[in-house]
């Protein structure tokens, strides 16, 4: 099975446009920062040395410090396909992060996307 072409995309190519999504919706970098090291553990830091050595997502996701067990708490749908029946890991992380900075975008509340109501 070959993989898919995303995973060897760096990571520093997709974060701006996750940036960009949530500015044009009035939220900001620093809550899409915010989303990434919830749920993936890294530090401010450590996100910044991932930007500056254009890691791919692959290696992004399987480096990652700590990814957050709540992550299994997210649900729903994106890009037409339920986020919970995705049975590829590394594309499960993707969409996880993809459904959470929707979320931001689409106005809910920091407390509600990083599940700890």
């Amino acid at each position: 099975m070959t993989k898919h072409r995303i995973y060897s995309m760096s990571f520093a190519s997709v974060y701006p446009h996750y940036v960009a999504k949530a500015e044009r919706k009035g939220r900001s970098k620093a809550e899409v920062d915010q989303i990434i090291v919830w749920l993936t553990g890294y530090d401010r830091d450590g996100l910044e040395t991932v930007l500056e050595a254009r890691t791919d997502i692959e290696t992004f996701f399987a480096n990652a410090p700590k990814l957050n067990p709540a992550r299994a708490l997210i649900r729903g749908v994106i890009c037409g396909v339920r986020v919970e029946a995705i049975e590829d890991p590394v594309m499960r992380e993707i969409r996880y992060l993809d459904k959470l900075v929707d979320e931001l975008a689409r106005g809910k509340a920091m407390e509600k996307i990083l599940r700890s109501e």
